[in-house]
């Protein structure tokens, strides 16, 4: 069962109470009496006062639930963000559906409103479980709120910096399909490496796994340059890329739409034959595949397969597409119900669970988290060709060990 709560509304329920009813004892009238010497006087009958009617008593938060496990699901469903957020909500609606599942029961709280408010009234409402928060901010706000009811937190998140303590990630993060992307370029012959890459944390992040990933696959380096994503940044980048060419693939760790625009640059400044490389951000893209200039590009992501099964449901009982980043919502509460059979009723969930080696399956494919409570992800590599994707280098079903 889903529901959702709106942080700064009341939500009521009514627990009925075994009340004392209080019973008037006859009253005995003191004064004078008028003596009547001929036979007893006439009893007065007792007063009795009527009984007060028995008052409801109001508890605060959500009535108690002894037959299913309370779930929070703390999403953004105002401000900027209320797209994804309530795609969320309603893909965790669907999980629901799709299981049967009747012993789980999902409460949604607004982090729009304030991450940690919203956590705290999950708490307060007996949640044993919190799915989300989906921004790093929001994971660092209600982690330690959560940590001290010894409540793990499932996040949303590809921030790998708010992973632990409690909380585990479920987000895509670049590390691990850069090394993907790359390790199945050196396996196609490919040794020389460029890359381009944004600055910021995403770009820092995305640098450190592709100088790692060439370093580990025997590979090199040629110049990796970075960029800020004004006008002309990227033209610049690409023109200090070039005095240290050629190179058999460039990464180019942004989104599609950045790659599309800088690739005609690169083929301009005599790099037309070298692979493309992407990251998990053009799965996020819907027409990733109608641009023209990532034509034989390659990128790592998790799989579409289920996913598109998802999407076409989805859109029949939403009348909307979905985020993509929406099955991480539908995927975590498949986690819970696979959990849920060590769970018992009105206890603690069983956190250790969640390391469970052999990991866990989903539309996303098989995932696991590791030691730093990251998921490790099973990914794919795709090429874009004619128009569509195609998988050139499919998932692996599952782990090793």
């Amino acid at each position: 069962m889903a529901e959702r709560v709106s942080i700064g509304q009341m939500p009521s329920g009514w627990r009925r109470f075994a009340a004392a009813v209080a019973a008037a004892g006859a009253l005995v009238l003191g004064g004078c009496q008028t003596v009547v010497p001929r036979g007893p006087a006439p009893s007065r009958a007792p007063v009795v006062r009527p009984s007060q009617p028995q008052q409801p008593v109001v508890e605060l938060g959500i009535p108690k639930d002894t037959q299913r496990h309370r779930v929070a699901l703390l999403v953004p469903l105002t401000g900027p963000n209320a797209g994804v957020g309530q795609s969320l909500a309603n893909a965790t609606q669907l999980a629901l559906l799709d299981s049967g599942n009747d012993r789980v029961r999902i409460t949604t709280y607004d982090t729009a409103s304030g991450a940690a408010l919203a956590a705290q009234k999950a708490l307060a409402d007996g949640a044993q479980l919190i799915l989300g928060p989906l921004l790093a901010e929001d994971v660092r706000a209600v982690t330690p709120i959560a940590r001290r009811a010894a409540v793990p937190v499932v996040s949303f998140s590809n921030d790998t910096s708010v992973a632990g303590n409690g909380a585990y990630l479920m987000g895509y993060v670049p590390a691990q399909s850069v090394a993907r992307v790359v390790n199945y370029a050196t396996d196609k012959g490919v040794t020389s490496f460029g890359a381009l890459v944004p600055n910021g944390t995403y770009g820092e992040r995305a640098s450190t796994a592709f100088l790692r990933a060439v370093e580990t696959a025997g590979g090199r380096v040629g110049s990796l340059q970075t960029y800020d994503r004004v006008p002309g940044s990227m033209t610049a980048a690409i023109v200090r890329l070039t005095k240290s060419a050629p190179y058999q693939a460039i990464l180019i760790a942004d989104g599609g739409g950045m790659a599309a625009a800088g690739v005609p640059v690169l083929r301009k400044n005599g790099m037309g034959g070298a692979r493309v490389l992407g990251t998990e951000l053009w799965n996020s893209e819907s027409a990733i595949a109608s641009k023209p200039a990532l034509e034989g590009a390659w990128f790592a992501s998790v799989s579409d397969g289920l996913y598109r099964q998802y999407a076409t449901k989805y859109r029949a009982r939403f009348g909307v597409a979905p985020f993509r980043l929406s099955s991480l919502g539908y995927d975590s509460v498949l986690l819970t119900i696979r959990i849920m059979r060590d769970w018992p009723m009105g206890g603690a969930f069983p956190e250790e669970r969640l390391k469970d080696r052999g990991g866990f399956a989903g539309i996303d494919g098989a995932f696991r988290f590791g030691r730093d409570n990251v998921a490790e992800r099973a990914l794919e590599v795709q090429e874009i060709r004619g128009g569509t994707t195609v998988t050139v280098s499919p998932a692996p079903g599952g782990f090793g060990g």
